[in-house]
């Protein structure tokens, strides 16, 4: 009498085809394309490149202070040069206590959240800057270089190339981008505006 299998074919061929799944893996989402964006320092590096124009007849009027705040910016000045923002930011956070409306002191601690990378409230204290001081100067291309460098920044980020976009979401980054370089571009112009031609003492 003939013996039967004890494993039928197809049970023989089912355990094979398991077997094979079992050793191919899923391939890995593709990563996101690296996207060059400008650093704190380089937004830094901008924003006091701005300050110093092209017209030394500019007018730069600088007010009296008080001179425990001017201690204050010293000792946030120097904790910059040697690379401690965080001490720098609580020197200019005390010196805010005194003189909350200051707009050069709200513009040092604006320099100072950006070189901590907090972006967001680098372009509040530079914003609220802009309504308290002069319409015009050194100062005034700080603010708004401040603003711009931080909507560019943005903008740089929300253009990064979408993993598997649908439609709505190449629509809605559009959009997005679009926003942005209309608040790049007013930025720009009331940058523009800061500066006047100097006064000939001649």
């Amino acid at each position: 009498m003939k013996m039967k299998p004890l494993f039928p074919r197809t049970a023989v061929l089912i355990i094979a085809a398991l077997s094979l799944s079992a050793c191919v893996t899923t391939p890995p989402e593709p990563e996101a394309p690296a996207i060059a964006v400008r650093t704190a320092s380089q937004m830094l590096a901008a924003v006091h490149k701005a300050a110093q124009g092209s017209d030394d007849r500019e007018l730069d009027v600088q007010p009296l202070r008080d001179p425990e705040v001017e201690d204050l910016r010293a000792t946030a000045g120097k904790a910059m040069a040697s690379g401690n923002p965080a001490a720098a930011a609580a020197a200019l956070d005390q010196a805010l206590g005194i003189v909350a409306d200051d707009p050069a002191v709200l513009q040092e601690r604006a320099e100072v959240a950006l070189a901590q990378g907090d972006f967001d409230r680098a372009e509040q204290f530079a914003a609220r800057a802009t309504g308290l001081g002069s319409a015009v100067g050194p100062l005034c291309r700080r603010h708004w270089e401040t603003v711009r460098q931080v909507r560019g920044h943005r903008r740089e980020l929300a253009a990064a190339p979408l993993k598997r976009p649908n439609q709505a979401q190449l629509d809605e980054q559009a959009a997005r981008l679009a926003a942005l370089d209309r608040a790049i571009g007013e930025a720009g112009q009331q940058f523009d505006a800061c500066t006047v031609p100097g006064i000939n003492r001649m």
